[in-house]
């Protein structure tokens, strides 16, 4: 596998990893984040992430998956002890053999460009990392070209939400914005058929089985537990409600947007 160092003891080199797993200012100051589990490091591969490290469990046999992705991955390469592999991992239990520490992407919003039939989704300040992770995951699996944080809220590079995205953040493209006047702007500024900016509100005008989703939209998903916010609903073009039923009042931010998503395909796919 060439040239690897080895590390042994908790020095600086460690808890600068360790920095990357709690520490969001320390993500962004390193420009990396690290990546845990096979199907995030082989879609980070497919997709052309830049890989700044790798570190594997140098007490145990590795699996030729892990040797494969040592030996075509250029980046450097270090030998864990156990012990700090299991720190690095998260996990007392099936200690993970391989580790990667990878380059963040850039999450400007104004680099982005939408295509003619664009679909995509803003998360208004997430709360929870593994929310935003999940809506990354369904934004992939419903064929979303975007997903926009907006405001202060989750790192979509914190482990929880690399880890709930199951592998579809290095596949769909994250930006961020500011503020609701930001996502107006750029929205004025993409070429071709304008795009419906449609929030998803409990209150909302219209059934969203209703509302016309088969033209170029960007649907907006409030924060958990508090909804759109007031400079929200005064941007957005129109907006939607999900009927649900039994004794909830509303459904997990991440899962309104996954039905919100599954709406707009089923309209554009008239297969569903």
């Amino acid at each position: 596998m060439g040239k690897q160092l080895r590390v042994t003891t908790r020095n600086a080199r460690f808890q600068q990893w360790e920095a990357l797993l709690t520490n969001r200012k320390k993500r962004n100051q390193a420009g990396a984040f690290m990546v845990q589990g096979v199907r995030a490091i082989d879609q980070a591969i497919e997709h052309r992430w830049e890989f700044q490290s790798l570190l594997f469990d140098a007490d145990r046999g590795l699996s030729t998956w892990a040797r494969n992705v040592l030996e075509a991955v250029g980046a450097e390469r270090f030998a864990l002890s156990h012990d700090l592999m299991a720190e690095l991992g998260e996990k007392n239990e099936d200690v993970p053999e391989l580790l990667a520490v990878v380059s963040l992407a850039d999450l400007n919003l104004d680099s982005v460009k939408a295509g003619p039939d664009f679909l995509g989704i803003v998360f208004d300040r997430p709360g929870s990392p593994g929310n935003l992770g999940s809506l990354i995951r369904s934004a992939d699996a419903f064929g979303a070209e975007l997903v926009i944080t907006n405001g202060h809220g989750a790192d979509p590079f914190d482990p929880r939400s690399v880890r709930a995205s199951t592998g579809s953040l290095f596949s769909t493209k994250v930006a961020h914005a500011d503020s609701p006047r930001d996502v107006a702007c750029w929205l004025a500024d993409q070429a071709g058929e304008p795009i419906r900016l449609v929030g998803a509100d409990e209150d909302g005008a219209t059934d969203i089985a209703d509302y016309d989703l088969t033209l170029p939209a960007l649907l907006v998903i409030g924060r958990e537990a508090a909804g759109m916010s007031r400079a929200w609903k005064e941007t957005v073009d129109a907006t939607v409600r999900i009927p649900i039923g039994g004794s909830a009042t509303s459904l997990n931010a991440a899962a309104a947007g996954s039905v919100a998503l599954y709406e707009a395909v089923r309209q554009r796919s008239g297969r569903w």
